[in-house]
């Protein structure tokens, strides 16, 4: 099932009031930090959208779960919310996303200050996720396409998490989506 639109401003806006992991901030008030982060340094509207759809996949999951969100277990949140992207949106967009969490494992390896700055919700999922990166991981992950832009949304994602910060509104973010999907579809055809 591929979201639209419509979709993920609905997913947004049921969901996106919980507590986004163990941090101080709403899932929305992560993901609009994060594009807000994005849009401030310059990035390409494809960075800016992925910034504000990293994390869609644990409001997908959420959404899901009956017992609601386990800490306990990594569920692969930056993959599972492809298949519901990956119609509408390229690969500027979905490998950002796809590679955000490799981004931090591999940051905590090649940036020796890294790892202090992560906040105790990230130092736990981090270990879940598979922990840090050995010389090989970091040398196969920065040969893929996209890797300074997931290092990029990673960096992002980990300053998006301060409790009151003004950013711009959902519509703001969802009208760069939009025309990116527009224009995806143009090319496709």
């Amino acid at each position: 099932m591929n979201l639209s639109l419509d979709d993920i401003q609905s997913l947004f806006e049921k969901h996106g009031a919980s507590l986004y992991g163990g941090e101080a901030v709403t899932q929305l008030e992560h993901a609009l930090q994060t594009a807000a982060l994005a849009e401030s340094e310059g990035a390409p509207h494809s960075l800016i959208a992925a910034a504000l759809l990293h994390d869609l996949g644990h409001i997908i999951q959420a959404q899901q779960e009956s017992t609601g969100p386990d800490q306990e277990t990594d569920h692969r949140h930056q993959v599972f919310v492809l298949p519901f992207l990956q119609e509408s949106l390229p690969a500027a967009v979905l490998e950002p996303i796809r590679m955000h969490v490799d981004a931090k494992r591999c940051l905590c390896a090649i940036d020796e200050t890294y790892f202090s700055t992560l906040s105790p919700a990230s130092v736990h999922s981090l270990e879940l996720q598979g922990g840090i990166f050995s010389e090989d991981q970091v040398e196969t992950f920065m040969q893929q396409p996209y890797a300074v832009d997931a290092i990029r949304l990673r960096r992002w994602d980990d300053l998006a998490k301060v409790p009151g910060q003004p950013t711009p509104d959902l519509a703001h973010f969802l009208t760069i989506v939009a025309n990116i999907q527009e224009i995806h579809t143009l090319e496709k055809q």
